[in-house]
């Protein structure tokens, strides 16, 4: 099948490739002229067969919104857009509205897999009308990771990207409970090799993962992790989980608490642990540490 792209940054471009490759026609479109197959958004438009299937693959927000409105003007009744950034589920339901007043169909779709996608395939969450997702199951199908499993139809519109924002809280807790148990090892003298420590993990744990086989990779290059510093920003999906749970009154302490130790990672002096600091001195005489 045909299918416009637009966004070819480090997931976009991987993902033209291993589309290319099961044997679709990709037309790709970005602002940066020496990756795209054309120069604009009507460019791509003119380039597809009706009816047309064009995937957005840029930031969440206003980028996300500009393009669905622009094309929102160049496609026609029965084409389908695509959203496979990390757009948040409530903007799917506004976009879905919107481009149902043109007779336009949308499909919001999560995409985990990274850099490593290109090979190993790309976990696929969709939500939207059974008919429209139709329309774009050979894509899917060329993305997802080979076997039974890696792809799901979660719902209706929003589903998807609901779906990818919980997955994303959970992989935060996982991230933060991998680093926490790191720094303990590496904190106590017993422990001689925390690296090794890790990999023996890899085999035969309860605790085994993909994320364990990523660190473990990381300690290889930098074995104390030295070269870096102690910052980690959040996408915005973290924060919409805990928002959502929130709304719904569903109680999630350890991805919560994920998400705020990334702001505290931003903290080079605690103005929190100031005050803690100051108490502590006041009601035991515990020492402080001045600048």
């Amino acid at each position: 099948m045909e299918l416009g792209l637009v966004g070819l940054g480090k997931m976009g471009g991987n993902m033209r490739e291993r589309i290319r490759r099961a044997g679709h026609t990709v037309v790709g479109y970005d602002r940066n002229p020496d990756v795209a197959d054309v120069h604009s958004l009507e460019e791509l438009v003119g380039k597809l067969s009706a009816p047309r299937v064009v995937w957005v693959m840029v930031p969440a927000g206003e980028p996300t919104q500009s393009t669905v409105d622009q094309l929102a003007e160049l496609l026609e009744p029965g084409d389908v857009v695509v959203d496979g950034g990390n757009s948040r589920w409530t903007d799917d339901e506004k976009h879905a509205r919107e481009l149902a007043a043109k007779g336009i169909g949308f499909v919001d779709c999560g995409v985990s897999g990274g850099v490593w996608g290109l090979e190993n395939g790309y976990a696929l969450m969709y939500g939207g009308d059974a008919e429209h997702v139709a329309r774009v199951q050979p894509v899917f199908d060329a993305l997802k990771p080979e076997g039974d499993f890696g792809s799901v139809h979660a719902g209706k519109v929003g589903a998807g990207h609901f779906a990818k924002m919980v997955h994303n809280g959970i992989e935060y807790a996982m991230m933060q409970a991998y680093a926490e148990g790191w720094e303990l090892l590496e904190k106590v003298d017993s422990v001689t090799d925390v690296r090794e420590v890790f990999r023996s993990w890899q085999e035969g744990t309860v605790i085994r993962s993909w994320l364990l086989d990523l660190a473990v990779n990381a300690l290889d290059e930098d074995e104390h992790l030295d070269d870096l510093r102690g910052y980690a920003q959040d996408s915005g999906e973290g924060r919409w989980t805990v928002e959502a749970a929130i709304d719904n009154a569903v109680p999630l302490p350890a991805i919560t608490a994920s998400l705020f130790a990334r702001f505290a990672s931003r903290q080079e002096d605690s103005p929190q642990m100031k005050m803690i600091a100051a108490l502590r001195n006041q009601f035991g005489g515990h020492a402080v540490e001045k600048k």
